[in-house]
């Protein structure tokens, strides 16, 4: 399909059991990655929640994340992304101080080649890591670690109610995020057009272009700071079997638009 960047799973998105992976067949892939030279993102698995009040889905989302880290480091990847969880209307403190010591223990498993990357979330209720607000509050909370990232998703932020087609909107939160968290700790960019209007707070992501995004999105694509940067596409497809050829070519084509 021409992509020049990877995002996978190191376990089915579907369930719990992390599997025990062949170290020829980790061998394999970093061979074929060297040889393919692109970088690689490991997107943990959906069901983590690193805020639970519930203490076995709590132990589970860390034992997870561990091993998530463990595979990832093994395959040399870049990064893994994740998200926060939900305090289940606990309250943002108190999830805060379930997910500081889970991030603590993922974070002792990376190393300078592989970081945690905090994924911006969208959602109501008590979702943690919907806004720059919370996303540094986390980053302050476990001491600022050097291995500890972000990954900016632009419908999550665009239905959070960051108008990620406005360049000074866009503009004002790269410039909030670099004196707050650091720019050099954006590592990754997820693009997806969004189905739900601004400020929804609906995840709902769409293929380029055909969302309420739009052409909007080359704003988000083609700001000088973030050029070089990995781009992952996380969307439906034309056939809902995610991103393919013609994603990739609408989003270059976008790209290519926008900055020139």
């Amino acid at each position: 399909m021409g992509a020049e960047t990877v995002q996978l799973f190191a376990q089915s998105p579907r369930t719990w059991r992390f599997p025990e992976h062949d170290p020829a067949d980790l061998e394999a892939f970093r061979s074929k990655r060297e040889e393919a030279g692109v970088p690689v993102l490991v997107h943990a698995l959906y069901l983590v929640n690193l805020a639970a009040p519930d203490d076995a889905i709590y132990s589970k989302s860390v034992d997870t994340m561990r091993a998530t880290v463990d595979a990832a480091c093994a395959i040399e990847a870049e990064g893994v992304v994740f998200h926060i969880g939900s305090h289940l209307g606990a309250g943002f403190d108190t999830g805060l101080e379930r997910v500081v010591p889970a991030v603590e223990q993922v974070l002792d498993r990376c190393n300078d080649r592989t970081w945690l990357l905090m994924e911006n979330s969208a959602g109501a209720g008590g979702t943690m890591g919907r806004s720059l607000d919370e996303l540094a509050a986390i980053f302050d909370a476990v001491g600022r670690h050097e291995r500890l990232g972000v990954c900016l998703d632009s419908c999550h932020l665009f239905v959070s109610g960051v108008d990620v087609t406005d360049a000074s909107t866009w503009d004002a939160l790269l410039d909030d995020l670099d004196s707050r968290i650091g720019l050099d700790r954006l590592r990754a960019l997820h693009a997806n057009d969004a189905k739900a209007p601004l400020g929804s707070n609906r995840d709902r992501h769409d293929n380029i272009g055909d969302g309420l995004i739009g052409e909007g999105l080359g704003v988000f694509l083609a700001h000088p700071k973030l050029q070089g940067l990995p781009v992952v596409l996380e969307v439906p497809g034309a056939d809902g079997k995610g991103p393919n050829a013609q994603e990739i070519r609408k989003l270059r084509e976008l790209h290519a638009r926008a900055t020139s």
